[in-house]
């Protein structure tokens, strides 16, 4: 199957608990984005909050978790693709679905955390430039921010969905 044909068949879909043990391993299979304590974060937050996959076939190859933090406002926790399946639209494809579904929902605006570009950490520059692409503005950098290890500065994002005003 090329590569345009594989692209055409991702589907993305509400996450089921199913679907958390793949989460939980393609977080575990990116070291360079994730510490060692995000696959149990991802695990508890997957149980607690929305998520969704976008697969292939039957193979998860990306998701996404989201907490709503106010009836019109809400947070992507977490994002990632599987490594060989980057670059391809997935991320795109998922987020877009995710941002639409809260849309409807009625949520105006959304947050996103993630490494500051001041940190020089080179797999984070397609990370940032991801979210950039999909309309997200960065509004501050935290460090420390609650919850993050100390010299990693968090970029603070967001993207708005419909007008706050």
């Amino acid at each position: 199957m090329s590569a345009e044909q594989k692209r055409t068949t991702a589907s993305v879909r509400a996450a089921s608990h199913g679907d958390v043990a793949a989460c939980v391993e393609i977080v575990r299979a990116l070291p360079d984005f994730f510490t060692d304590d995000v696959p149990e974060k991802v695990r508890k937050d997957l149980a607690k909050h929305s998520g969704w996959v976008v697969a292939e076939a039957d193979a998860v190859v990306g998701f996404a978790v989201v907490a709503r933090r106010a009836p019109r406002a809400a947070e992507i926790l977490w994002a990632a693709v599987v490594r060989d399946r980057r670059f391809r639209r997935l991320g795109t494809r998922l987020i877009e679905h995710v941002l639409e579904r809260l849309r409807t929902e009625g949520v105006d605006l959304v947050e996103v955390k993630t490494l500051d570009p001041s940190a020089g950490y080179a797999p984070y520059v397609a990370t940032h430039a991801f979210w950039a692409a999909r309309g997200f503005v960065q509004l501050d950098t935290i460090d420390p921010l609650p919850g993050w290890p100390a010299g990693n500065p968090a970029a603070i994002l967001a993207a708005a969905l419909a007008p706050t005003r």
